[in-house]
């Protein structure tokens, strides 16, 4: 398979909104309430997609002219020195066969990286492992989740 991984295009975005819907609904559903991931489906349309690549940089992993992953980083409440990894989604039939960690590696070479001192993940239960074998961790090494079910996991660069 070629994977080429490229800057996000705003004719990108019912794409990574279907690509987003069925994570939500076929992968996250098996760890939390399958209400809460109709909620976040619905949530993210093409345009607030378009809308959060206003202030972010998001990332598409494309094979055979189909968007199979995204990723997108922006800085952590307009710090100069933070920045959160927003989203990293591919689609569930792509999953393990290095997509997520191809469109890390392109993240980690992304201007809102490379300043940062220290990277922040809102980590869904089901992604922990995934970023853990990444070098990240729990944040203050506190085991509880968000108010949305989330992990809070750093990386100190």
């Amino acid at each position: 398979m070629q994977l080429i991984i490229r800057p996000f295009l705003s004719t990108d975005a019912p794409q990574i909104a279907h690509l987003l819907k069925r994570n939500f609904l076929e992968i996250n559903s098996k760890d939390y309430p399958i209400e809460q991931m109709k909620q976040l489906a619905a949530e993210y349309t093409p345009e607030k997609i378009i809308e959060q690549a206003a202030y972010a940089h998001t990332y598409v992993a494309e094979s055979a002219g189909e968007v199979i992953g995204t990723g997108t980083i922006c800085p952590f409440w307009d710090s100069q020195t933070e920045s959160i990894i927003l989203s990293l989604f591919v689609l569930p039939e792509f999953l393990g066969q290095g997509i997520g960690s191809a469109i890390m590696n392109h993240i980690e070479h992304d201007a809102f990286y490379l300043r940062a001192k220290r990277i922040e993940i809102p980590a869904s239960r089901t992604a922990k492992k995934f970023y853990l074998r990444l070098g990240y961790q729990i944040k203050n090494n506190e085991q509880t989740e968000d108010e949305n079910g989330y992990l809070r996991m750093e990386k100190r660069v």
